[in-house]
Order: structure tokens, then sequence, then C-alpha cells
């Protein structure tokens, strides 16, 4: 299965109402046991990099490994940017070969965030790529975009106008949701979710999935949020894998990086599979 559009695996799992996971990889390591993870589970999967991770490691570097990792790869993958603001990095990355961005311009009015979208769309199309859309930020840091404050809610006629202008393929609202990590279990508005497919019909977005409830997650990919991002709980796992290897192997003296590799490799698979049972998309490979 060679690597597929964004819209292809979402418009799938929104028919059906599965979720699939969207994971925030960090390097090759993270790449590969995520990509490993998803053939484990014959599950799509939504490989997501953030600008901070595109500046770190470099675009071409970053999709050289994507390609070379994903050439003979035999489930749905496809490769999107995450919260990107600045135009110049989506367009770097569109060129590159990537497969969809979300635009994040919610800091901007909604007008200009939406004429801005309009030329994001214009662009991808131009790329045979997609794109996902936000008007209100969500609450928390992520790589270092985003803020810490309540983001204002825009009323559903506005989100519903943006969506249907603009074009977007995949729609992000903020229903309280956030980045980063849960300090109690979420207030989440369900029927916000609801009322914005019943009137576009395009699949959801939801942000700040790590440490939502199993039953918060079925509850909101029923209603029809077929994109589920996880990027805390990766970076959670992948830290504290190293660290607790690398504790004993200090107790020890043996100090063997592949095998520290192979250890954290296990994790990410393991997270993988995990969330493609819990969302649904375990055995839905085509």
């Amino acid at each position: 299965m060679p690597v597929v559009s964004l819209k292809e695996i979402v418009d799938r799992a929104f028919a059906e109402r599965y979720g699939v996971p969207a994971i925030n990889i960090v390097n090759d390591l993270t790449l590969e046991a995520v990509l490993a993870g998803a053939v484990d589970a014959r599950s799509p999967v939504i490989v997501q990099t953030s600008v901070k991770t595109v500046k770190s490691i470099g675009s071409d570097v970053l999709f050289a490994m994507w390609t070379a990792m994903t050439k003979d790869i035999d489930v749905p993958v496809t490769l999107h940017l995450d919260h990107c603001p600045e135009r110049a990095v989506i367009t770097e990355c569109l060129d590159r070969g990537w497969n969809s961005v979300l635009f994040d311009a919610s800091t901007l009015t909604v007008e200009e965030n939406q004429r801005q979208t309009v030329e994001v769309v214009a662009e991808a199309r131009r790329h045979g790529a997609h794109v996902e859309g936000e008007i209100e930020a969500i609450k928390g840091v992520e790589d270092g975009i985003g803020a810490d404050t309540e983001p204002a809610r825009q009323s559903l006629d506005t989100a519903i106008r943006f969506i249907t202008e603009t074009g977007v393929d995949v729609f992000a609202p903020s229903i309280g949701n956030a980045h980063g990590v849960y300090s109690a279990t979420p207030e989440l508005d369900f029927e916000r979710v609801t009322d914005l497919v019943q009137a576009t019909n395009i699949p959801i977005a939801l942000h700040g999935g790590s440490g939502m409830t199993t039953q918060q997650f079925g509850d909101l990919i029923a209603r029809g949020c077929a994109k589920v991002n996880i990027s805390t709980a990766l970076k959670i796992e992948f830290m504290k894998a190293n660290l607790a290897f690398l504790k004993q192997a200090e107790a020890g003296d043996k100090w063997d990086p592949p095998s520290l590799f192979r250890d954290v490799r296990s994790h990410i698979v393991s997270l993988t599979t995990g969330l493609a049972d819990t969302f649904g998309s375990a055995g839905k490979a085509w």
C-alpha cells in the first residue's frame, strides 16, 4: 500500500465511524515505531510533524526518512504538518511532499484566517494535498505554539461559514479540549461536534487527545471525530522509556545504545497499537 492522501484516510474513517490515530513523531526512531505499530495493528495512521520537528531535523532529511520507511509499507499512511502558523513552512512542506497541512491561523481574526486559509487550500490543491483548518486556538502550548488561556468560542454559524467558504477537508473545533496533560478529566462539548457534522458533513479532528477517557473517545468518534491527535502521550512514553532504561544501565554499568533503542521502540509500537484498538481503527487497513 503506497502512501495515500489524508482525505482518503479520514473520509473512510468518518463514513464507518472509527478514529484514526494522528501521532506526532519526534525523530527517526519514533517515526519507524509508529509505522511498525500501524502495521502490527493493521491500521491506517496519520504521521504528524510539528513545526519544531521540521525545523530541528530539516524538511529534506525528514521527508527522506519518511520516503524510505514507507516504501514497502502495506497499510495506509499519510504525512501531515501539524499546527503551523507560518506560511513559509507550509509552502516548504508542500513542496517537499507532505500530504496535508494544518494552517493554524487561530490567532488572527476569523476574516483574515478565512482569507489566508482559502489561499492555503488552493496551494495545497496544486500539490494534490489537503488542508485541516481551525478558527479557535486549542488551549495549551504544544511545541512552542499556542497559549494557556481559554480560547474564545466562535458561533456555530461562523464555524460553518468558515468550513464551507474555505473548502478545508478536516475541521478542528475547540470543545473544551487542550494540548498537554489534563489536570482532571476534561469537560467536553460533545454536541458541538454533532452540530458541525450535521451542518457540513465534514470529518472532525480531535485535538488534545492525550489524557481523554476511552468513553470520551468513543462518544466523539461516533459523532464524527475521524482524526484523533496524539502528541503529549508519545512524548511522555518516549522520554519515560528512555529514562527508565538509562537508570537501569547506570545501575548495572552497561552502556549499549542499540539495546536502548530497541526498548524505547517497543514502547512506542505498543502505544500505537493500543491507540488503534481504542479508536477502532485496528484491522481497518485496506
